[in-house]
């Protein structure tokens, strides 16, 4: 697992798109921060979500998937070690780009976000490995953030998005509520796991 994680996280640190879009994104947070820390909350979930997704499916992308459980047949474990390398990452990222949030609003938003921050990468991470096409993914997550649950749901159904709003700021039960969700999209990941590397 630790073999893993290490190779995982060389992968990200050698590619130079990922540090670009990293920093690109990370300035975006950092500045939203300073706005409002609900915005800051929202920018570090989205960047756990994307990171996790783009993790996972670049190895779909670039066909590397296959060598990889080759190298490594137990699929699930592969999963995990990338969950674990997205959590750190993820959680890297969002600690660094709330600092102007912490410096302006105060704590208590900064520690919650960063307590549900590891969440919302492995519930990126499960939806990744099931649906294994980032453009898909993202853009998909984007219009149900907008349409399902902005507009249709006015934020108050219990699903992803708005459950991590809440938890970021300290709801208990929205913490509970998203990490079903995270874990349903684990689940469902371990059954997609067994899918042919063929088609994709």
């Amino acid at each position: 697992m630790i073999t893993l994680v290490r190779s995982e996280l060389y992968r990200m640190a050698t590619i130079r798109s990922s540090w670009v879009s990293l920093a690109l994104f990370g300035a975006v947070a950092a500045a939203s921060g300073i706005i409002d820390d609900t915005w800051w909350a929202l920018f570090a979930g989205i960047g756990a979500f994307g990171i996790s997704v783009l993790t996972i499916t670049q190895h779909y992308q670039h066909r590397t998937a296959a060598l990889l459980y080759l190298s490594r047949p137990q699929r699930f474990q592969v999963l995990l070690a990338q969950v674990l390398t997205t959590i750190v990452v993820a959680e890297a990222l969002a600690a660094l780009t709330g600092l102007p949030a912490l410096t302006r609003w105060g704590g208590h938003s900064y520690f919650e976000t960063l307590a549900v921050v590891p969440i919302m990468a492995t519930f990126g991470a499960g939806l990744a490995a099931t649906v294994r096409r980032s453009a898909w993914l993202i853009s998909g997550f984007g219009i149900w953030f907008v349409i399902v649950e902005g507009i249709a749901t006015q934020f108050q159904w219990p699903l992803p998005m708005t459950a991590y709003l809440g938890a970021a700021h300290g709801d208990a039960f929205d913490i509970e509520i998203f990490l079903i969700w995270a874990i349903a999209s684990l689940a469902v990941a371990a059954v997609a796991l067994r899918r042919d590397l063929t088609g994709d």
